[in-house]
């Protein structure tokens, strides 16, 4: 390829760089808690396997034995080759799905449990679920207003960006200032007859918590309000059970839409989402990621389903977790003795060349870290994205710190 098209690439990639915002692909292996970059192994602090179970080679081996005791006829298979609406919706997934609705009940009292009209639809990523259940709401004949937050999550943002319907106004409020976000919905035009906020309940690049109690009083005041939470950076890790961060406050039953991901703390593949039922029906009927996406591999939700039977259980990850995570913020903050968010930590440093550079110091102390620059953080805030996990020590902790 020779023209207009090549030289345009090229002097925008060279911009890029100058910009030092030019990305490129690493190439590593991973070998338990250790990333191998150029045969040196670096601590990862980068990865969202917070529990540390993508690297669990015991966990691994226990899942090949389950299966190898099975008879041929029970396999999983390793390619589902279809769409769910054709021939792709098999046994792994019905199950999958069963078993989330029953892992969603463990956090909800007796009474819950027997008014709950919710159900599960898992999809392919998280990615899918959030640019195509917005848009898909968004098809019913409503007067809405979309409100979300300012820090919400790239898939997010570019879910409302498909929204075509002219019945649907999209607006953002700052960053957990619920007050600004009252004053919107105090604001709203008459003709509004839905309002959806939308959230992620811990924030992937700040580490910080949505206060979900106070989204579900501010609800609780308009009938016309529904809450769309994505847990994708808080499943597995908070909660007694895993649940998220709607398990430990106790919202659950209030959030109207909850998705989660497999991807990370599960050490999997995949997403869902909770919400009522007719809501699931209406999603497989008008969500267009889910539609026409091939399903995952019946091997990848069986391997779900395996991570999924011991997430209660792990409670023991997650508080070391926990504890880890604060030792990092006490140290940054100088000292503070700030309450738990998550195990996202970032290190401040402004501009993008002082993130690339302090990224380089890290690694050559023997820690794998990237910077993080715009536009996947807003201008002036580049930063190292460090990432805590189970598998760490203390001790791995406190030499991070020395290096800080």
């Amino acid at each position: 390829m020779t023209g207009p098209t090549l030289t345009s690439v090229s002097d925008h990639l060279d911009e890029l760089n100058a910009k030092d915002q030019y990305r490129k692909l690493p190439i590593i292996k991973h070998r338990d808690q250790w990333i191998i970059s150029n045969d040196n192994s670096l601590l990862n602090i980068s990865s969202n396997d917070y529990l540390g179970l993508g690297s669990d080679t015991r966990l691994q081996t226990q899942f090949l034995d389950q299966l190898q005791a099975l008879p041929d006829s029970l396999l999983p298979s390793m390619g589902s080759t279809s769409s769910r609406l054709l021939t792709g919706n098999h046994e792994q997934l019905q199950l999958l799905e069963e078993e989330l609705l029953q892992w969603y009940q463990l956090a909800l009292s007796p009474q819950q449990r027997q008014t709950s009209t919710k159900s599960v639809l898992v999809m392919n990523s998280g990615y899918h679920a959030n640019i195509g259940i917005l848009p898909a709401l968004a098809k019913l004949p409503l007067h809405t207003l979309i409100l979300s937050d300012e820090l919400i999550h790239a898939s997010i943002i570019d879910g409302i960006r498909l929204i075509s319907n002219k019945q649907c106004a999209k607006q953002r409020y700052r960053h957990n200032d619920l007050e600004h976000l009252a004053s919107i919905i105090e604001s709203a035009d008459t003709s509004i007859e839905r309002i959806i906020i939308v959230t992620e309940s811990i924030f992937s690049m700040d580490g910080d918590r949505a206060d979900l109690k106070a989204l579900v009083e501010l609800k609780a005041c308009d009938p016309r309000i529904e809450l769309y939470v994505d847990e994708a950076h808080a499943v597995g890790v908070l909660g007694r059970n895993g649940l998220g961060l709607s398990e430990e406050t106790q919202t659950l039953e209030a959030i109207d839409y909850l998705v989660g991901t497999f991807g990370k703390a599960f050490a999997s593949m995949g997403a869902y989402i909770i919400c009522d039922e007719k809501v699931r029906h209406w999603l497989i009927n008008q969500m267009r990621s889910f539609i026409f996406s091939t399903a995952l591999p019946p091997i990848t939700h069986s391997w779900t389903r395996f991570i999924l039977a011991k997430m209660p259980s792990l409670h023991h990850l997650r508080t070391h977790l926990a504890q880890l995570s604060l030792q990092l913020v006490e140290a940054i903050e100088g000292g503070s003795t700030a309450c738990y968010q998550s195990p996202i930590i970032p290190f401040i440093t402004g501009d993008n060349a002082s993130a690339v550079n302090k990224a380089r110091e890290l690694r050559d102390a023997g820690f794998y870290v990237l910077p993080i620059r715009p536009p996947t953080v807003p201008v002036g805030t580049a930063r190292i994205r460090m990432v805590m996990n189970a598998k760490l020590t203390v001790e791995d902790c406190t030499r991070l710190i020395s290096h800080l």
